[in-house]
């Protein structure tokens, strides 16, 4: 029997955490928002048999991520996201580190969807590499080469950069 005000509660306290990383996979709020629903559907449908094994957050979290991988394999994906407007001026200074979070965010972007999601649930969500292919649906050895390509590909990208001290910084707050 499904316990509505239960799941409501989890979806309530889960969902911030979930929308920052479907943000990580796929580069914009909105789209995350909707990956986040969709995740959240799938988890309501197996609420029941979640509940009791106490497995909530690790199988939202692996819908997320089917969620957004398929979601990329879709022909309807290949929306181009529109340039923000320069007309409209930033509050504020623009400060280092919102340069260098949109430059890892580019950098995340132009990673293959894999090794996007190995990067994000390995660094972001602090996974090892077995809970990391257990959420992608593959093997350890896949994760370890997918990370390591992809962490080579930002090195790479940050070689040459006045921001190349992205890869020795510690942890931002997103």
């Amino acid at each position: 029997m499904r316990d509505e005000a239960e799941f409501v509660a989890f979806a309530q306290s889960a969902r911030v955490r979930l929308r920052r990383t479907a943000f990580l996979m796929c580069g914009d709020w909105e789209r995350a928002s909707d990956h986040v629903q969709e995740a959240l559907i799938r988890v309501y449908v197996a609420w029941p048999r979640l509940h009791r094994a106490g497995f909530e957050y690790a199988y939202a979290r692996k819908a997320l991520v089917s969620v957004v991988l398929d979601h990329g394999r879709r022909r309807s994906s290949s929306e181009i996201v529109a340039e923000p407007d320069p007309s409209r001026a930033a509050e504020g200074d623009l400060a280092e580190q919102v340069t260098a979070r949109a430059a890892l965010m580019a950098a995340l972007a132009d990673l293959a969807p894999r090794q996007r999601a190995c990067v994000v649930l390995r660094y972001f969500e602090d996974l090892s590499v077995a809970d990391t292919a257990a959420s992608l649906g593959c093997t350890e050895g896949t994760v370890k080469s997918q990370t390591a390509r992809a962490l080579a590909t930002l090195r790479a990208m940050f070689d040459d950069s006045p921001l190349g001290e992205l890869t020795l910084g510690g942890p931002a707050s997103w």
